[in-house]
């Protein structure tokens, strides 16, 4: 499409009705005619750490004739008020009210779609579960359904530790961060020690709802009636607005995928996917490719529901997807990946089972589990590195129990989410099961297909655990996480089964010993379904990567204790100044008592002529036999002054593992 007159910029003040005013950046274009509007809306600060979002709001603008609307959420950059939490009551009312406000502005036709990735993906979601009158479209981008299942908190019944050294310590930091001086006036920095003094890591409740209960279901579209109260019957129709869902397969929110868009689909509503082979990361750049132009993808989709375009996207299969295959070695960093885009017409809703299954045998075997089994696929949501992809798993298999499959004469191939059903005993009463599918070559590398992960007190829901009898058989079911993907023939696939996924979760408090009765457990694969060639994209651009990047995996040999170590930063320019973000962290098991520690520092720094402001916020947390104990500080610099500095010490008892 041809590049129109670029349009105009403009910093506005969107005023709720407690008073609080949310700071918004409105991309209008050239054109004096009313057009819809898209909104996204995040907790990253527009301004300074994600103000590279820019450019992508501008293509909006000028190329395709939208109006665009970035707003930082209350409590953060440079709105006002006290960011609580994530996904709060108040935030979800805070963007209907922004979502009538831009139907009412003149530039505005009365149309207005949201989209986002990620944590805007999630707001998408859960302000069209609200149905505002004006919402007509939604894209989200890397978000998710479930918040307890789905999310960076819990998996299987078990705290994501990986994900305490990242996401909850930066978003300290961030949070405690100041609003830009030049939007916020002359007061802004009484405005930064009010927010000082008021904000309070996120981290603390999520340690504290270690189940799945309302707390969770709030600003879930997956059984979101728990919440409430009401019942929906199938919440999906709580969703009337047309629906693209993007996903990645090197994502943590890959299972949203398929069964997200079906469910809305069954319930009447106009629903697509787009699933490429990518990461936390945008799909133009991320690792791996190939790539596409998702910002041309948008404006289809919103071209269609909010201008009323005929210009085919809902009469194109709503699934369309990247099908990996067996390839090469696998690499942390790779660039490309194998395979072709596909597409399919329909998809099962949640009542099929997969009519493809391999009894395991092998009689029973007995697995002394190490703890420190995962450090080969030890992230589950890949993004920018040093958060990267999963290695030769060969050596985590090693230290695992493995069944390898039949050879396959002809190419096999698992599209969506599977499950294993296995009988297992263990002599602890709290254990977990770890089973991931691998493509075995002929030299022995094995690439990771999918994974799963049970906390075994969750083998019969997230609700209300029960311990195990210690070694005593029980039968249990372990969901495999959503692929699309092609083993060639000559290669053979591995069910390999451990105790344990670390550092991606949280090991059990003590050391504990597996029993798998092969001949009664079962795995089962979705089937090749009809799908068909989709059109190739175009490959785009490998992402740039911070000026300071490692990951390490070291094993201190005389202590029994192995440590994952990473850091990254990066400097970049912002309107008036500079941004800067620094980041380690690491996270050790001691393989004799099995105690975990996670350590993380974030820091920022903003600068604006003059005037220097930085905060940091150092994580740690240690989770013994009995308890999760977390030690938090916070402190915040004016030039090279100490002007806050706050410390939270918090306890709670791993009951359930």
């Amino acid at each position: 499409m041809a590049t129109r007159a670029a349009g105009r910029s403009e910093q506005v003040w969107i005023t709720m009705d407690d008073g609080i005013r949310l700071a918004a950046s409105l991309f209008l274009p050239a054109s004096d005619a009313p057009q819809p509007c898209l909104l996204e809306a995040l907790p990253y600060r527009k301004d300074d750490i994600t103000s590279s979002y820019t450019e992508e709001y501008e293509r909006l603008r000028d190329e395709f004739s939208y109006a665009v609307c970035r707003v930082d959420l209350r409590g953060t950059g440079s709105s006002q008020g006290v960011a609580v939490d994530e996904y709060p009551l108040r935030e979800q009312d805070d963007l209907v009210a922004v979502v009538a406000w831009l139907a009412a502005q003149p530039w505005c036709d009365g149309g207005v779609g949201m989209y986002g990735t990620s944590y805007s993906g999630f707001n998408a979601i859960q302000v069209a579960m609200r149905r505002p009158p004006a919402l007509k479209a939604i894209v989200p981008i890397y978000a998710t359904d479930d918040r307890y299942t789905d999310d960076v908190h819990y998996m299987g019944g078990s705290l994501r530790l990986l994900d305490v050294v990242d996401y909850p310590t930066y978003m300290i930091a961030m949070n405690a961060l100041p609003p830009v001086p030049s939007i916020a006036g002359p007061d802004w920095r009484e405005r930064w020690h009010d927010r000082l003094d008021r904000t309070e890591p996120w981290l603390l409740r999520w340690l504290d709802e270690p189940l799945d209960g309302p707390y969770w279901r709030h600003g879930s579209l997956r059984d979101s009636s728990l919440d409430t109260g009401e019942s929906y019957g199938n919440d999906y129709a709580r969703i009337a607005v047309p629906t693209m869902v993007v996903a990645g397969w090197a994502d943590g929110y890959r299972n949203n995928s398929f069964r997200t868009v079906a469910q809305l689909r069954d319930a009447g509503t106009p629903a697509r996917l787009l699933a490429g082979p990518w990461s936390h990361m945008s799909a133009e750049s991320a690792l791996p490719g190939p790539h596409l132009d998702l910002v041309a993808e948008l404006a289809r989709w919103f071209d269609r529901w909010l201008r009323g375009a005929d210009n085919g996207v809902d009469a194109e299969p709503p699934y369309t997807f990247f099908l990996r295959e067996s390839g090469g070695a696998p690499e942390p960093d790779a660039a490309q990946v194998a395979g072709s885009w596909r597409s399919m017409p329909d998809w099962p809703n949640t009542t099929w089972r997969c009519p493809r299954s391999w009894a395991i045998g092998g009689g029973t075997r007995v697995l002394a589990v190490r703890a420190d089994t995962g450090t080969a696929a030890w992230n589950s949501c890949a993004g920018r590195l040093p958060w990267g992809q999963p290695t030769d798993q060969r050596f985590d298999d090693a230290a695992s129990l493995t069944w390898d499959l039949p050879t396959e004469t002809e190419p096999l191939t698992l599209i969506g989410p599977g499950w294993v059903s296995l009988r297992v005993a263990a002599d602890q009463p709290l254990a977990s099961v770890s089973v991931k599918l691998c493509d075995v070559a002929d030299d022995g590398t094995s690439t990771l297909i999918t994974r799963g992960f049970l906390n075994l007190a969750h083998r019969a829901g997230h609700t209300e655990p029960v311990p195990l009898t210690p070694v005593e058989f029980t039968d249990v079911e372990v969901e495999l996480e959503t692929c699309a993907y092609t083993v060639l023939p000559g290669r053979r696939l591995r069910l390999s089964v451990s105790g344990v996924d670390w550092p991606n979760t949280v090991a059990p408090p003590r050391p504990v010993t597996l029993a798998v009765d092969g001949d009664r457990s079962t795995i089962h694969l979705p089937a090749p379904q009809n799908h068909d060639p989709a059109p190739r994209y175009d490959q785009g651009q490998r992402a740039v990567e911070g000026d300071a990047v490692a990951w390490r995996i070291s094993d201190d040999v005389i202590d029994r204790v192995t440590t994952a170590t990473v850091e990254h930063g990066s400097t970049w320019d912002i309107a008036g100044g500079t941004c800067t973000d620094r980041y380690s962290a690491s996270v050790t098991v001691d393989r004799r008592t099995w105690r975990q520690t996670s350590t993380s520092t974030a820091r920022f720094t903003l600068t604006w002529g003059e005037t220097s402001v930085s905060t940091e916020c150092a994580v740690e947390l240690t989770a013994d036999a009995d308890h999760l104990t977390v030690a938090i500080t916070l402190q915040a610099y004016d030039g090279a002054a100490v002007v806050s500095k706050r410390c939270w010490n918090h306890q709670a008892a791993r009951r359930f593992g």
